[in-house]
């Protein structure tokens, strides 16, 4: 009887094992390029046709492009879509190597006194990608961000011309794009308005490419999931 209380004692007492994360899931990185074109006398077909060729993204997102680049599924294969802004010639406009399984999402944006704008969501990989041409007002921009984080799936990326001076502001969002500036104000004063926020995907690896015949450098970004791997206890 003593040596069976005394084994129990001993079981109770012996530490639990430790514990074993829980391996992340295979989620492919998501390479992405984001460019403002500058509409009709900047980057051209042909520009943006070498910046599929030469970098080969995963997705690639354009701002300020007008029915010219529509025909570029003719030139490099893929999945094509644009969305104009209200009134204007030039929209928002993503391309994939593949055909997305979802069409992208329009989705309107709290509008500024003189142009009304949206946002293209793209969903990859259980990744939503938000696809940007925010207004200047410094207040206004960062209210449509607000917006569009609503619209995302947690794990998510916005990324394009911000237009914004400072920080973003956008809870549960970091700024994970490059540091170096994408576009010249008046060819006086550098600004870095193109950039990549990100919630729940970790940045592997992000550059400023050239910008050919554009006023802004396309920036380039590699997302990875940020997996916070769950723990289970060995039986």
């Amino acid at each position: 009887m003593r040596r069976t209380y005394k084994r129990l004692i001993e079981r109770v007492r012996r530490p639990a094992p430790a514990a074993k994360p829980c391996p992340a899931p295979a989620v492919p990185a998501l390479k992405i390029i984001s460019w403002n074109l500058l509409r009709l006398t900047g980057a051209t077909l042909e520009d943006v046709a070498w910046l599929v060729r030469r970098h080969r993204p995963d997705i690639l997102l354009m701002q300020e492009a007008t029915h010219a680049i529509d025909a570029l599924p003719g030139v490099v294969g893929g999945y094509y879509a644009r969305a104009p802004l209200p009134g204007r010639i030039h929209g928002l406009a993503v391309w994939t190597p593949n055909e997305l399984r979802v069409p992208p999402m329009v989705l309107p944006l709290p509008a500024g006194t003189l142009i009304e704008r949206v946002c293209q969501i793209v969903e990859l990989n259980g990744i939503g990608i938000a696809n940007v041409h925010l207004s200047h007002g410094q207040m206004l921009n960062r209210r449509q961000l607000r917006r569009i984080a609503l619209a995302l799936p947690y794990r998510a990326a916005v990324l394009g011309d911000y237009n914004l001076v400072g920080p973003a502001l956008l809870p549960g969002f970091k700024d994970v794009g490059p540091r170096h500036a994408t576009h010249v104000m008046g060819d006086i004063v550098p600004l870095r308005i193109d950039r990549c926020l990100v919630r729940d995907l970790t940045c592997l690896q992000s550059a400023v490419l050239p910008r050919h015949r554009s006023d802004h450098r396309p920036i380039a970004v590699t997302l990875g999931v940020q997996a916070a791997p769950e723990l289970l206890r060995a039986a």
